[in-house]
């Protein structure tokens, strides 16, 4: 049986109040450095993963690269991991965006799944991407426990895909950061195990 261990990064600048991060490059703040030691602890405990696998960008790799640490095994960066693509959006606020592009930022948020970001992806890039780091996963490490490190749109598409949730789902799964998501595959099954579990991050500040 493959076991993925699917976490997102730890707390950065552009969470509150929110900002469109997508590829933009931000570190992790004090909180989600402590936030990644914490994950990494309860992996290490919990799990015996033989792999770690990370969005390029380098607030997942800096997480992974605690966990990396915690479990003994190295880290590997995959583009199949990016966060998604905002394009002319990025680093832009919600309230920005809400003024600036009013019916865009609507559909956003009310149906997703007919959105592309100007310059940008849309949800069926991000799936399309994300389903290879799953088949990752079933090819290489058929029987191995493997931890993801992605980002909140990148969980997202990932839980949706394994849950067999519409696009149109997207705005239902919450993905704190540093959350743990459990997801199994034996006998061409997918079980989901557990969803946005942050008790290890609990009172952290």
């Amino acid at each position: 049986m493959a076991t993925i261990i699917l976490t997102r990064h730890g707390h950065v600048e552009g969470i509150k109040p929110e900002r469109f991060r997508g590829r933009r490059e931000t570190p992790l703040t004090g909180l989600g450095r402590a936030q990644a030691r914490a994950v990494a602890v309860r992996i290490a405990k919990a799990w015996k993963p033989t792999a770690i696998y990370t969005s390029p960008m380098g607030r997942c790799v800096e997480t992974g690269g605690e966990i990396a640490k915690a479990c003994g095994i190295g880290a590997t960066p995959t583009a199949t991991l990016n966060d998604l693509n905002y394009g002319a959006w990025e680093w832009r606020t919600l309230d920005e965006m809400r003024q600036a592009e009013p019916a865009l930022y609507a559909c956003w948020f009310a149906t997703p799944q007919l959105m592309r970001f100007p310059g940008g992806e849309s949800l069926q890039d991000l799936v399309a991407r994300t389903a290879d780091a799953i088949r990752l996963v079933a090819e290489r490490h058929p029987r191995d426990a493997v931890v993801l490190v992605g980002h909140v749109s990148v969980n997202r598409a990932l839980l949706l895909q394994c849950l067999d949730m519409p696009l149109s789902a997207y705005w239902r799964l919450d993905q704190e950061p540093c959350t743990l998501n459990e997801i199994a595959f034996a006998d061409g099954r997918v079980r989901v195990i557990r969803v946005n579990d942050a008790q290890h991050v609990a009172g952290l500040s």
